[in-house]
């Protein structure tokens, strides 16, 4: 499946990134493959899927209203998340470039590795999309933030089309000036502060740029990634001394929300917690985050 005819790579990227953002994309980019390569650990890497994959397309999206940050965080746990939008543009993506320029492409799967367990991506978008210049690490784990476009999710496309490579972004937005001076009073950021399960800590130097960021994984996940708490759920019924037990594991009122967003496949299952882009000047106040601010501008 190869063209006849000679592609020119600048122009095919052009095409891509105004096909990507007529789909809903915000943010496009080129990530550097030979970094990703090095980078990425053995079995994780673009071509351990795609053994002649030439170029990483990452894509952002934007990520909620403004409206969101200010509902109950119950409420927010329903419809918090965009990143199916962007798992279906990138999608689109792939098609379209095998479409019109008859060349392999796959969406990249944005899941977990079967093998290596719940917690483990078969590949980073994260990594995808900051090498691909679209996001940069911030304080708050692994949240990617634009200058621009503030909290975004993000999907990545792999293809045999050879395309131009983006560099990553030079300056990174996070800590923002508000959050530095916070930092100097508290010793914390507003993210650090506001996590419900504290799994957030880090240092800033003396320039206002992060030194160290650590993230509790672990803490993150057993809270917010309700796929984790649902085995445990059943576990704790089978382990019952008695049915009195048993029915408590499995109907007590908390429990009883898992079957619920299982049943009408709410993506409030995979992850709930937004309290740290809650409070992140980034996320809710980048000239771009606000859908509103970015319709007055034409974007």
């Amino acid at each position: 499946m190869s063209g006849t005819t000679e592609i020119d790579p600048a122009a095919a990227k052009a095409e891509i990134i105004a096909y990507a953002k007529k789909r809903g994309a915000l943010v496009v980019g080129v990530a550097d493959l030979a970094a990703i390569e090095r980078i990425a650990p053995p079995g994780h890497r673009p071509s351990d899927i795609m053994p002649r994959v030439k170029s990483v397309i990452a894509l952002g999206v934007g990520g909620q209203t403004q409206g969101a940050w200010s509902v109950p965080a119950k409420a927010m746990a329903y419809f918090g998340s965009t990143e199916t939008r962007a798992y279906s543009c990138a999608y689109g993506l792939s098609f379209f470039i095998e479409n019109r320029f008859q060349t392999p492409s796959i969406y990249c799967p944005p899941d977990m590795d079967n093998e290596a367990g719940p917690r483990v991506p078969m590949q980073s978008l994260k990594l995808h999309a900051e090498l691909a210049g679209i996001g940069a690490r911030s304080l708050a784990g692994d949240i990617l933030l634009h200058p621009e476009f503030g909290y975004m999710y993000f999907a990545s496309v792999f293809t045999e089309l050879e395309l131009p490579a983006d560099a990553p972004l030079a300056e990174n937005p996070c800590p923002a000036p508000s959050c530095v001076d916070m930092y100097r009073k508290v010793g914390q950021t507003p993210c650090m502060k506001f996590c419900p399960v504290q799994c957030l800590s880090g240092r800033i130097d003396d320039a206002g740029r992060q030194a160290e960021m650590h993230y509790d994984m672990a803490a993150c996940a057993e809270m917010t990634q309700q796929y984790e708490a649902v085995p445990a759920v059943i576990a704790a019924a089978l382990a019952a001394e008695d049915a009195a037990a048993r029915t408590d594991a499995l109907f007590d009122p908390d429990n009883k929300m898992l079957w619920y967003k299982m049943s009408v496949g709410s993506g409030g299952l995979l992850a709930q917690c937004f309290e740290c882009m809650r409070v992140c000047p980034i996320a809710t106040r980048a000239p771009q985050a606000d859908p509103i601010r970015r319709s007055k501008l034409g974007s």
